[in-house]
């Protein structure tokens, strides 16, 4: 016959259950407990040992035993990550950040990778509602553009599933959406900034048009133009979609690059381009059409990937704490799982200065 508290541990290990679906993570208090179950206050505290030995609870000193979000069934425990790749630039490195702080409180992680398509998005959340996970960290496709699977959030939502969004939100944007993301506009800011301050004042700028980030980016360099009493002509402003940096990072194709460089660039001195890697490829461009580079035009970018070093002139980036994406988008998720409120949050830049701007080049009348 099992011991008392092991009986015990087993009716509560289906409340837990029981309450994370109706959202509810706190346990009643041992004299609630002892009430309840008519046991004492020692078999009460051995039958919570041992949930709290099986990571199904947490006990916090002077305010209780609460759910850690972990079901006694392992098999159930994973949380998906849907991320447009997962063998591209930033993004090896984010998975690992994610996949690694999840492991250490006994969450494995099942990955969804979309290609920033939404029709794949929408394939993968109809899985996850066939074969829900118990959590879900969601880089939402095409996140400048109206979103036509907000029908399918909305439904993880209604089920308790928690979603946490990673990059940008969906648009329109849900009322309940927590979104864990980079300072966008404060970046394009600083680095227009950066540029002004070194006698830079005809600055073009290339962003991603179907992501928010590149449009969050981009009204941060306009704001900066126009708060130092400059404007950036709109034929200084070049876009790409998503399908060009597909075809630049499968097949090498520039042609986008080359023509931004033939009719957007002329009579200007500096370059804010979307990420490390269109920064390093237009920079290979410039070159080749005999451009140096900071003396005839600088450059600088975001995310401060392998690709900021590796390039021929090491490029003037921003970047964030080591890790910092990757960690905070999962420690919310470990939170959300214990009923503890978390809210979106902004992640700060940094510059990283590099050769591809330290030097401005003579500027016209000086």
């Amino acid at each position: 016959m099992q011991p008392k508290y092991q009986i015990l541990a087993d009716r509560l290990t289906d409340m837990i259950t029981a309450n994370i679906k109706n959202g509810i993570y706190r346990l009643p208090t041992e004299a609630e407990l002892c009430r309840q179950y008519h046991m004492s206050r020692q078999t009460v505290r051995r039958a919570l040992t041992l949930l709290c030995a099986q990571n199904l609870i947490v006990r916090k000193q002077g305010s209780g035993s609460y759910a850690t979000g972990l079901s006694a069934d392992a098999s159930r425990n994973t949380i998906g990550l849907m991320i447009s790749s997962d063998e591209e630039y930033i993004y090896p490195d984010l998975i690992a950040d994610i996949r690694s702080v999840l492991a250490s409180h006994g969450f494995s992680l099942k990955l969804f990778v979309t290609g920033n398509q939404v029709v794949r998005e929408r394939q993968y959340l109809e899985d996850i509602l066939r074969e829900p996970v118990r959590g879900l960290i969601a880089e939402g496709c095409k996140s400048a553009l109206p979103n036509p699977n907000l029908d399918l959030y909305e439904e993880l939502h209604r089920r308790r599933v928690p979603v946490i969004f990673l990059h940008g939100e969906v648009l329109p944007p849900l009322s309940w959406a927590v979104c864990i993301k980079d300072d966008n506009f404060y970046g394009g800011y600083l680095l227009t900034q950066y540029l002004i301050s070194q006698g830079h004042t005809n600055i073009a700028g290339l962003f991603k048009i179907d992501d928010i980030q590149g449009v969050e980016r981009y009204r941060g360099f306009v704001t900066c133009m126009r708060d130092s009493g400059y404007m950036a002509p709109d034929d200084r402003i070049g876009w790409f979609t998503t399908a060009q940096q597909d075809a630049l990072e499968k097949k090498q194709d520039t042609v986008f690059l080359l023509d931004f460089i033939q009719k957007q660039l002329k009579s200007c001195s500096a370059l804010i381009c979307y990420n490390d890697e269109i920064a390093y490829w237009i920079i290979k461009e410039l070159q080749y059409a005999g451009l140096s580079i900071p003396q005839d035009i600088a450059v600088v970018c975001f995310d401060n990937s392998y690709l900021s070093e590796l390039s021929s002139i090491r490029i003037t980036t921003l970047t964030h704490k080591p890790h910092e994406m990757g960690t905070c988008a999962a420690e919310c998720m470990l939170q959300a799982l214990q009923g503890i409120p978390v809210s979106s949050q902004e992640l700060p830049w940094e510059l990283v200065s590099r050769e591809s701007a330290l030097t401005p080049p003579q500027m016209p009348g000086a």
